[in-house]
């Protein structure tokens, strides 16, 4: 008898897996209709624990802003500390300013400076994980945590494996990123041989709003602006 109830309870739950196709492709079918429309956008990933008064909440806006400024939106997490920082620099300068907001137990919560018609909601990180990659034309990360590595090291293994069209990844901060990049270059690549040398060449450290455009304004005198995928 239990284990005709275990096999029963197993069943279950795989047609509730088979169900949730159903709404994996809703999410996957919004987010392309919507995302294709935004034209050329820059994404910003950032820790959303940031607070208003944080320098970097500060460079962040001004990051936002350059960005805007020379042609560019910009998309965020939607949520708050460096996604609102990205979103409202952007939303002052009088860019494309979107979100692709994640429902999240705690921390997250749309934030105020996103285009009425560009906030988007998800359920699956993965999804939205397709968004940002297929519709950016680079990566700019601040300092931020655990999501924010995902998202970095996520794009770096897809251009490594060329399942995406190549795009700068720029990260924000010497003092914050030095000691990463220092320990791919000296661990991954020297020592151990993981990765190789050319697989670096698209991550840049700046400090700089400034440095940011010169990266991305460098990089597309050679490649066209499009979806990477």
């Amino acid at each position: 008898m239990r284990k005709e109830q275990h096999h029963k309870g197993w069943n279950e739950i795989k047609t509730n897996d088979s169900w949730a196709i159903f709404k994996i492709m809703g999410e996957f079918v919004n987010g392309f209709e919507k995302m294709s429309k935004i034209g050329p956008c820059v994404s910003i990933f950032g820790s959303a624990r940031t607070k208003t008064e944080d320098k970097y909440y500060q460079l962040t806006v001004d990051v936002a802003k350059e960005i805007v400024n020379n042609g560019y939106g910009v998309i965020t997490g939607g949520g708050p500390g460096i996604m609102e920082a990205g979103n409202k620099g952007a939303h002052l300068a009088g860019g494309t300013s979107v979100g692709l907001n994640i429902e999240l137990p705690f921390e997250q919560h749309d934030n105020p400076y996103i285009d009425n018609d560009k906030s988007l909601d998800f359920d699956y990180f993965f999804v939205r994980k397709v968004m940002f990659v297929k519709y950016s034309q680079g990566f700019v990360v601040m300092p931020g945590g655990f999501g924010t590595l995902d998202e970095l090291f996520e794009a770096m293994t897809l251009i490594q494996t060329k399942k995406i069209a190549k795009f700068p990844i720029i990260l924000v901060s010497t003092e914050f990123w030095g000691g990463l990049i220092d320990w791919v270059k000296t661990t991954l690549l020297e020592k151990f041989g993981n990765v190789s040398p050319g697989d670096l060449d698209l991550i840049h450290v700046v400090d700089t709003p400034a440095e940011v455009l010169q990266i991305l304004d460098k990089f597309y005198t050679q490649y066209n602006l499009s979806p990477n995928f």
